[in-house]
Formats: structure tokens, C-alpha cells, sequence
């Protein structure tokens, strides 16, 4: 009786030490870099994330020293196409990559949601120096089109009643780059109004009927807040932190909502309820991204202009220039730090919505699919 027992406490063992060894590596948490590790990132991409992703790279340092982030704030057309090229660590973009890019990349590349942020329209007015003129996204919408071409248009009047508005024409500022703040821009453009999507469509760029250009989210809001009676479409921070030359913060508007009950100010409230809808339904990290929108989202105080943003990763590290796998396994510990609570704990100051707990679940698991020469560098959960 003896023997058998210890015959099958030895056969238990066999079967045991397989899935011990297969597991090891399975923690709640990647491993943190180590005192010795000295590794610098590159990223480059989207302006819209750049006042988060520049924090993180501050915050991350402080606690990592070794481990520095070169983030370039250069669109998310140029970031994609960097990202394409395997020359930086992770690309940023608000524009998730279309099916005809993902034919063209490694077989798992992956999005991993970042931030949730608004689109503001910002504008100039000397008259009325404060935020809250009222746009529906229909009179937005015909303001790009160049069908309302002054202040004082009757269709903006309406919806102001008692705003002394000028006869000055309207001077419209667009990115003149690849731009996921352009993508989310138009979507929205391209929901309010059939006008619109006929004849200019949804895109990184688009064939601006009217307007000059900005290079990023800071050079529209220099424009703006340099030239009297123009307005633009930018991140809600880039409005928040600049100001006017009269001094006071830039202005913005208050824009309809879906629903037709009111003018919304663009909060971290208002977008989280934009994005409240969607958040049951999201692909996982190596889906098709390509038809997410939060975009004139239904249901009450739900901000109408609102997008994610997202990192991309390329889920087979050893494809990257200059990776090896102890700094590959310092960036999944970087990227988790910045996608779960520890990075997102800055977000609401910096007016973005902190990921809810499903999507920050939803990105452990893409992060866990992220390998070095086949072998998985974190398995969760």
C-alpha cells in the first residue's frame, strides 16, 4: 500500500511540474525593471495623448530611473507610419489602424486603449470672450463646409440669443497633418451631417473645403488664440492650458447632444459618459478597432465629441529595432504602468477619463499576448 501511495505521489508530481514551470511567469503585475536596467524608449504619434503620455514619462522616472521615454508629438499619421516602420518602441494614435493596414503588419498588432479624451471647438470671439456659444453639430458641420461663413449667421444667432455676435467672416483652422483628432473630428462631422459625409468624408486627412492648416493640436490652438474670429477643433487641454492674447483662457463651445436636451461643456464627467455606451462591446487587443466610435453617443450628459486613444504595439517584440529581451520586458512593465491605475490616477487633472476597470482588464490581456522570439514575456491572469 505504501508503494502505491508513493508511486502516485510521484506520478501527481510529474503532472504537477509542467504546469508550475508553464506558469511562472503568471503574476499580477509584470516584473518591475531592475536598479541596473537602463533602457530608453521611443514613441512617437499622437498630439491629442501628448499631455497624458508626456506625465507618465515624467512619473515613470521618478520611480524607474534607469528607464527613460522619448515620446515624439508628431500626429498620429506620422506615429502610424513610424509604428509601420519598426523604428519606434510603440506608436500613439486616436485613429485606430483601418483592415487595409493590418494587412500589411505582423499578424498580432495590437491596440491597447490608453485614454479616453473630447474635441473641443475653440474659437476667438472679441465680443464674447467666454466659453458657451452654442453649436449644434449640424451648424459645426456647415461652418467647415463654408456654407455659414460669418458669426452673425442666423443660424448661429438662433441658437444664441442675446450674444452680440460680428458680421466678421469666420476664419476656420484644420490640421494640416495626419491626424487622429481629424479622424475623430470628421466621424463626428460625418454622424451629424449627410452634407458632409457625401461630399468630405472621415479621415486622418481630408479634402478641407475651406480653412488653413495647423501642424498638431498646438498649432491650431496657436492660431486660434493669435487670430480674431477663428475657430478649431482641438483637444480639450490644448484649450484649458492656452491662453487668448487678451490674457484669459481660450474659449470653446458648448455643443448639442445627441438626445437634442441640451449644450454640453466638454467634462471628465460628459466624456465618460460618452464613452459609458461602448464600453460592453469592445473588440479584444488584436480585433478590428476600426469601427469604435464614442462619437454622438446616445443617453443623457453624454459629450458628443470624445475618442479613444490608443498605444500600438507590435505583439512580437524581437521585430523591433534595438530590442532585446530584458528591455522588452521593461516595456510591457512601462505600458502596464501607464494603462492601469498607477498612470491613469493622473488623468483626470490632465481632463481625461481614467480607463475603466473592463478596459484596463481588457488591456492586461493584450499586454500578456506580447512575446521575445516566441516566448511570452508575462502570462495574465
Amino acid at each position: 500500500m505504501t508503494k502505491k501511495y508513493i508511486i502516485g505521489f510521484a506520478l501527481m508530481l510529474i503532472l504537477l511540474v509542467p504546469t508550475t514551470s508553464l506558469n511562472a511567469n503568471a503574476t499580477s503585475s509584470p516584473k518591475e525593471p531592475g536598479n541596473d536596467d537602463k533602457y530608453a524608449f521611443n514613441g512617437a504619434g499622437s498630439t491629442f495623448a501628448f499631455p497624458i503620455i508626456d506625465t507618465w514619462r515624467v512619473e515613470y522616472n521618478k520611480l524607474y530611473p534607469g528607464i527613460t521615454l522619448n515620446y515624439q508629438s508628431i500626429g498620429s499619421g506620422a506615429g502610424i507610419k513610424l509604428f509601420k516602420a519598426k523604428t519606434v518602441d510603440f506608436g500613439a494614435t486616436d485613429a485606430p489602424l483601418q483592415p487595409s493596414d493590418l494587412k500589411t503588419q505582423p499578424k498580432h498588432t495590437l491596440h491597447i486603449p490608453e485614454s479616453i479624451g473630447a474635441i473641443v471647438l475653440t474659437y476667438n470671439l472679441p465680443e464674447y470672450q467666454k466659453n458657451g456659444l452654442k453649436l449644434t453639430g449640424q451648424v459645426i458641420a456647415d461652418i467647415y463646409l463654408g456654407k455659414i461663413s460669418r458669426w452673425n449667421d442666423p443660424a448661429i444667432a438662433k441658437l444664441n440669443p442675446g450674444v452680440k455676435l460680428s458680421g466678421n467672416t469666420i476664419i476656420l483652422v484644420h490640421r494640416s497633418d495626419g491626424s487622429g483628432t481629424t479622424f475623430a473630428f470628421t466621424d463626428y462631422l460625418s454622424k451629424v451631417s449627410n452634407d458632409w459625409k457625401s461630399k468630405v468624408g472621415q479621415g486622418t486627412a481630408v479634402p478641407w473645403p475651406a480653412g488653413m492648416g495647423g501642424a498638431g493640436n498646438a498649432g491650431i490652438a496657436a492660431i486660434v488664440k493669435k487670430v480674431p474670429y477663428s475657430i478649431g477643433y482641438v483637444e480639450l487641454a490644448y484649450a484649458k492650458t492656452n491662453k487668448l492674447q487678451s490674457g484669459i483662457p481660450m474659449t470653446y463651445a458648448y455643443v448639442q447632444d445627441h438626445d437634442k436636451n441640451a449644450f454640453l461643456d466638454a467634462t471628465v464627467d460628459t466624456i465618460a459618459a460618452a464613452a459609458k455606451g461602448a464600453l460592453s462591446s469592445l473588440p479584444a487587443s488584436d480585433g478590428d478597432w476600426s469601427k469604435v466610435s464614442i462619437n454622438n453617443a446616445p443617453g443623457s450628459n453624454a459629450y458628443p465629441i470624445a475618442t479613444f486613444t490608443y498605444l500600438l504595439v507590435n505583439a512580437d517584440l524581437d521585430q523591433v529595432k534595438g530590442m532585446d529581451q530584458q528591455k522588452a520586458l521593461d516595456l510591457v512593465h512601462m505600458l502596464y504602468w501607464f494603462v492601469t491605475d498607477d498612470g491613469q490616477k493622473f488623468a483626470s487633472k490632465l481632463l481625461y477619463v481614467p480607463l475603466p476597470d473592463g478596459v484596463q482588464e481588457l488591456d492586461k490581456k493584450g499586454l500578456s499576448e506580447i512575446k521575445f522570439k516566441g516566448q511570452q514575456l508575462w502570462s495574465y491572469p
